[in-house]
């Protein structure tokens, strides 16, 4: 659970260095928050799985 927590911590940061406004470089750092998101999304759900696994 605590690798899924990290996971949707780190993906926040990277939306909050998007929004700023001396973003230099945002084309590249929205490539970088699609990545991130999708691997959050996995993570998270990995850790769900596992969870309903060991029930």
């Amino acid at each position: 659970m605590n690798k899924a927590l990290i996971s949707i911590l780190l993906f926040v940061e990277l939306v909050l260095l998007i929004t700023s406004p001396l973003a230099a470089l945002a084309s590249l750092m929205l490539l970088v928050v699609v990545a991130a998101f999708f691997s959050t999304v996995s993570t998270v759900v990995s850790e769900v799985a596992d969870d309903n696994t060991k029930k």
